[in-house]
């Protein structure tokens, strides 16, 4: 998780407030650009942008990065 921006507690919060089944269905549930598929993303971080929560993190499948608006 190689990024030096501050953890975001309240995005982290958010994140976690959702039941851990559907978490596992989000995280199994981004659209990868480079493999033009649905994957999963792995070594997430999760970040707020405009109140939105925002997973920030590598596909599955290439590596390349992936992120997921959780709305």
């Amino acid at each position: 998780m190689g990024n030096d921006s501050p953890i975001s507690f309240s995005a982290h919060k958010k994140w976690l407030s959702i039941p851990k089944e559907m978490r596992s269905k989000l995280e199994r549930n981004v659209f990868c650009a480079t493999c033009l598929d649905v994957v999963q993303i792995i070594n997430y971080t999760v970040k707020e942008i405009d109140e939105q929560v925002v997973l920030h993190g590598d596909c599955k499948k290439c590596g390349d990065p992936v992120a997921r608006v959780i709305d």
